[in-house]
């Protein structure tokens, strides 16, 4: 079996390479995306630490309405109550540890699937049969872990760190810069969740970057690229990076609808890519979004949440139910396109990873974000890197 270097040589590397100038950058490590060493450590340090995004809060609108996702292994689900906050909570009932919910849906009430123990969209324990002659029993008592939940621009961002800087602080800058679409009036239109056979780290670093789309993408989004349009921001953020990219005039997605008259002048067909570290990335264009966020499981595998929302004036000109389901019928295929084009690519990366003739290459200008996510990585695993 091959043996892999230690953490410390692993994130020793990563420290030099980050706090180096993107000129003289590479890749890291192979074995940074095969360490179960570092994956413990990204679980404490990076996964329980900062903000992760279940969704939009548009996806679950009115009271009831609820999403499940997982923080760190940490079942959870995200509900909205009958004030209309949302709120986040332990998804473990609070008798024999069973959860309590699956996927998404609408719900009076949480009932516990094994002994039917029922709580309000507060997370108040408001039933539970055959107790009377358990003693010290206190139903008053009992309520579901609350986990800190966020609004940002119409994302939901939660995070089991009580000490965690807020996020409008921590994305202040990124605000101003994706403020003119209004995508917190983005209309969701589809989530999905699937397990792709990589590393997190890799999906995250495919996405973040422009370089690899008119090859790997050139059937899709890959034809409306132009790189030299390609735009970074001044300076490195400690909780995000992003890039801003023009689509072409023949791009049949990411151009502004007519009837859209915030955006002027080239923003009309220009699309903004965060990534929200550690694994929170999106493309957000003038007629539409869509968004990943990422859950590792273990070394070798992600859960992948996809979701797509379209812009107001985009999902009013869709008229009657069976035109609508048709056009984001054709969107959504169209997106899987590119998700089955980017599975490929990073399934294929992790395996080369796992070669005993892996090495790093240098980056290109276009990897710039990579560069800003091993400052990221570095960081937030200690070994020093200056954001």
């Amino acid at each position: 079996m091959r043996t892999l270097p230690t953490a410390p040589d692993l994130l020793s590397h990563l420290a030099t390479v980050a706090n180096g100038p993107l000129e003289r950058a590479t890749g890291a490590h192979p074995a940074l995306y095969l360490s179960e060493e570092i994956a413990s450590l990204e679980t404490d340090a990076i996964f329980r630490r900062d903000w992760h995004c279940p969704g939009l809060a548009a996806e679950i609108p009115n009271p009831g309405d609820y999403l499940t996702f997982t923080i760190a292994d940490d079942p959870v689900f995200c509900i909205r109550d009958r004030s209309g906050t949302v709120r986040t909570y332990a998804n473990v009932c609070r008798h024999r540890m069973m959860q309590l919910l699956e996927g998404s849906g609408c719900t009076s009430r949480i009932v516990c699937p094994y002994h039917a123990w029922t709580y309000d969209l507060n997370g108040r324990l408001i039933g539970a049969g055959h107790m009377e002659r358990t003693q010290a029993f206190d139903r008053k008592a009992i309520c579901l872990p609350e986990i800190r939940t966020e609004i940002w621009n119409g994302w939901i961002y939660i995070t089991l760190d009580p000490d965690a800087g807020p996020v409008a602080e921590s994305l202040a800058p990124l605000g101003e810069v994706v403020a003119r679409y209004g995508m917190e009036n983005y209309v969701p239109v589809v989530r999905e969740d699937h397990v792709w056979n990589t590393n997190w780290k890799l999906l995250t670093e495919n996405f973040m970057e422009g370089y690899h789309l008119p090859v790997a993408h050139k059937a899709t989004v890959g034809a409306w690229f132009p790189v030299e349009k390609t735009v970074f921001p001044e300076g490195v953020h400690d909780s995000f990076t992003y890039q801003t990219f023009q689509k072409t005039g023949n791009a049949t997605y990411g151009q502004a609808h007519p009837d859209n008259t915030a955006l002027e002048g080239d923003w009309r067909n220009t699309s903004v890519l965060p990534t929200v570290f550690p694994a929170h990335m999106y493309v957000l264009a003038p007629d539409h979004l869509w968004y990943l966020s990422l859950r590792p499981r273990g070394i070798g595998q992600v859960d992948v949440r996809f979701g797509v929302a379209l812009a107001p004036e985009v999902d009013a000109m869709l008229g009657f139910a069976d035109e609508r389901a048709a056009w984001i019928a054709d969107l959504v295929t169209f997106f899987d396109h590119v998700n089955t084009e980017d599975r490929q690519v990073v399934e294929g990366i992790y395996a080369g990873a796992c070669s005993s003739h892996a090495a790093p290459g240098p980056l290109s200008w276009l990897e710039r974000e990579i560069h800003d996510f091993q400052k990221y990585l570095s960081s937030r695993l200690g070994t020093g890197a200056t954001p």
